[in-house]
């Protein structure tokens, strides 16, 4: 008899041990879970913030192109760019961030906007722009989305510049 409630304490202890187990599994799923759900909620959060960002951003550029003495405000040229061109290109701002913003956020991938800003630079308006603001895009960190971005048009325009065709829409190769 005393062997069997030695056994049978024996089996006792590899159940509480076992159920043990299954509980810490059980909190650490819990614990992965729920740093899952943070992650989301953190991208989500970036992502809000980011159209939040670019709302202002066009809000402030929208006052600019109706206001020359707003305009001023952003002006780093020094006055060298005529107020019309300069607003042209204030709207040329606009609408590379915005571009920029979707692939940021995920409404577009690379691929996707690749073929966007391929057309885009069918501009010559936003040639000039783009030029104009090769300065302020060198001061970008190298490892940014946006410097990314910015080196990947600089090599689109290389390669639409060097082409033998007309047909814009097949130059360059889209990244992967």
């Amino acid at each position: 008899m005393a062997t069997q409630k030695s056994g049978i304490r024996g089996c006792g202890s590899a159940i509480v041990v076992g159920l043990a187990a299954v509980a810490a599994a059980a909190v650490i799923a819990q614990q992965r879970q729920q740093k899952q759900r943070d992650r989301e909620l953190l991208d989500a959060q970036q992502h809000v913030n980011l159209a939040n960002q670019q709302r202002l951003h066009w809000e402030l550029l929208s006052k600019a192109m109706e206001d020359p003495a707003l305009a001023a405000v952003l002006d780093t040229h020094g006055g060298a760019i005529a107020p019309d061109k300069y607003r042209q290109f204030l709207f040329a701002n606009a609408v590379y961030t915005n571009a920029l913003l979707a692939y940021r956020i995920g409404n577009v991938n690379r691929v996707e906007l690749f073929g966007h800003l391929r057309g885009t630079v069918q501009n010559p308006i936003f040639r000039e722009y783009w030029e104009a603001t090769r300065a302020a895009r060198a001061s970008l960190e190298q490892n940014s989305v946006e410097a990314q971005v910015g080196r990947m048009l600089d090599g689109l325009i290389h390669d639409l510049d060097e082409a033998d065709t007309d047909e814009w829409w097949v130059v360059g190769e889209p990244p992967e």
